[in-house]
């Protein structure tokens, strides 16, 4: 007798949206600031402020970091949000002075947008659902064409 082992349907798309690597370095600078500031008041508070210092700034990059972009089984997942693909249109791909207009002065209120400032590409796709009041789905992503493409080969 042979054993079968079933696993869930790997993702045909996933992307994790990170911080810029400078902007680590970033993080470890505010805590050097940190410390120069309170280096007149000893060795032991300017170390202080630097391990504070610079855990504050690195909790805040690694925050921005945090989000996740996957099409897996018949949804889109962005974050917490899980949207079914039969929900959804016909993805279109952004990038340049489309995607920032889109970001900015096209932007629709309601739109569920995944936006990341230093990611310059984005894919929109429109809500086909009559009863979602959501016009679109908005995701900065640094693969466009591949996640327009798996929303396609997906439904």
């Amino acid at each position: 007798m042979t054993a079968v082992t079933t696993t869930p349907k790997a993702p045909a798309y996933d992307e994790r949206l990170t911080a810029p690597r400078l902007w680590w370095g970033i993080a470890f600078l505010f805590g050097l600031s940190m410390a120069a500031i309170f280096l007149p008041f000893g060795i032991i508070p300017a170390l202080t402020a630097l391990v504070a210092g610079t855990g504050l700034a690195g909790f805040y990059v690694s925050s921005q970091g945090s989000m996740r972009i996957r099409v897996v089984a018949g949804l889109l997942v962005a974050g917490e949000a899980r949207i079914p693909l039969s929900a959804l249109g016909e993805p279109e791909v952004l990038a340049g002075e489309e995607a920032r207009a889109w970001r900015t002065y096209k932007a629709n209120m309601r739109a569920f947008m995944v936006m990341r400032s230093y990611i310059v590409t984005a894919v929109r796709v429109e809500v086909v659902d009559p009863d979602d009041p959501t016009p679109y789905v908005y995701l900065s992503t640094r693969s466009p064409d591949e996640l327009a493409e798996a929303i396609r080969s997906s439904r």
